[in-house]
């Protein structure tokens, strides 16, 4: 993703700005995703998309990328995608369904999908694809809004 954050204050944003505004902000302070190559293709109001190469050092002893590292990237999309309202979210509680293995040097792309919004809580469908656009796994995040905002919001 190419947005950088918008020289408005997020009152003055379309809800898809304040998106990838916030996106923007998230990624530059989440070592993890950047140190895993993870890349922002797209955010908007209630969703995000992710890729991930496969690198060597993802494999496990299958010589199969290690679940826990496509749990990781369905769980950054879901962050992303929870998180572009510019409330601080965390997650309260998520799942994962491994639906086929993912191959050495293969790429993942995570579609995160808000399911509903409630009060402070969410609910959000991730599928995470590979290369020739098989699903291979399938995560639910439930959100929870917390206090503060990502990008600070001036009275």
């Amino acid at each position: 993703m190419t947005a950088s954050i918008s020289t408005h204050t997020p009152g003055d944003m379309t809800p898809d700005e304040l998106a990838r505004a916030t996106a923007q902000a998230m990624y530059e302070a989440d070592g993890c995703s950047r140190a895993l190559g993870m890349e922002l293709l797209e955010v908007r109001a209630g969703y995000a998309r992710l890729r991930m190469s496969v690198r060597p050092e993802f494999l496990n002893g299958h010589q199969i990328c290690h679940g826990g590292l496509i749990f990781t990237l369905a769980d950054s999309t879901f962050a992303f995608a929870c998180n572009s309202y510019n409330i601080n979210t965390v997650a309260s509680g998520c799942s994962i369904e491994f639906l086929r293995p993912v191959q050495p040097d293969d790429q993942l792309t995570a579609e995160a999908v808000e399911q509903v919004m409630s009060g402070r809580n969410g609910i959000y469908d991730i599928r995470v694809t590979n290369r020739a656009g098989e699903t291979v796994a399938m995560f639910r995040g439930k959100s929870a809004q917390i206090r503060g905002n990502v990008i600070p919001v001036e009275a």
